[in-house]
């Protein structure tokens, strides 16, 4: 049956990809999770922002991002819920501090950091799931790309692999950015890094917040 739907996967695995690549909260939470606490909690990170994807995917299925698109009100609570989360976390990144000594220590392990695993996914997954650009994205996409007729299993499938490219992606970031020496050059100044991050999740946090008025 897959084999009937070929095209239309290439095509909406195509665009997908494309919109995974552009820099946006996940990109730059990644980064942040990956410099500040080290390998092991930007590849939780990276797969909790695979798994919030799922989020998407099970609304869109369910025709609720439909719903949410004809309705208004529900769209401009999701992009308050969804700005009011980045926010937190940008405001919280501004106000890192420098590492400790320790930190610096070439031979410290960046899982020293002390950022649980559960932490770290949870981060990666409410980053995702909580972003209302992805709803409007899943709902363009499965409505202008994805045909009617298409099986509801079939459609399941795209959003598995659309989970399992996301988190694919993110850990590939994850790995370029907890680079030993990749990261020891970031530690030094690791908060402005922070600082840095915060600036960008704040900035989307104003456009959804201040686009929501």
């Amino acid at each position: 049956m897959l084999a009937t739907y070929w095209q239309e996967f290439l095509g909406l695995a195509l665009i997908h990809f494309l919109a995974v690549l552009a820099p946006g909260p996940d990109f730059a939470i990644t980064i942040r999770q990956s410099v500040r606490f080290g390998r092991r909690a930007g590849v939780f990170t990276a797969l909790g922002i695979g798994a919030g994807i799922s989020v998407h995917v099970l609304y869109t299925l369910i025709g609720v991002s439909a719903l949410m698109h004809t309705t208004p009100w529900l769209m401009t609570a999701a992009k308050f819920i969804g700005g009011a989360y980045l926010l937190y976390l940008g405001i919280n990144f501004l106000r890192s501090k420098p590492a400790s000594p320790d930190a610096l220590d070439p031979d410290c392990k960046p899982e020293d950091a002390g950022q649980s695993a559960s932490r770290s996914f949870w981060i990666g997954f409410m980053t995702n799931a909580t972003n209302p650009k992805a709803t409007l994205f899943f709902l363009a996409v499965f409505t202008s790309v994805v045909q009617a007729t298409t099986p509801l299993s079939v459609q399941a499938l795209y959003g598995l692999w659309m989970c399992l490219v996301n988190a694919a992606w993110f850990v590939l970031v994850c790995l370029l950015f907890s680079n030993q020496q990749v990261r020891q050059r970031f530690t030094r100044s690791g908060y402005w890094v922070d600082r840095g991050m915060g600036v960008v999740l704040v900035g989307f946090a104003l456009r959804l917040l201040l686009g929501s008025v």
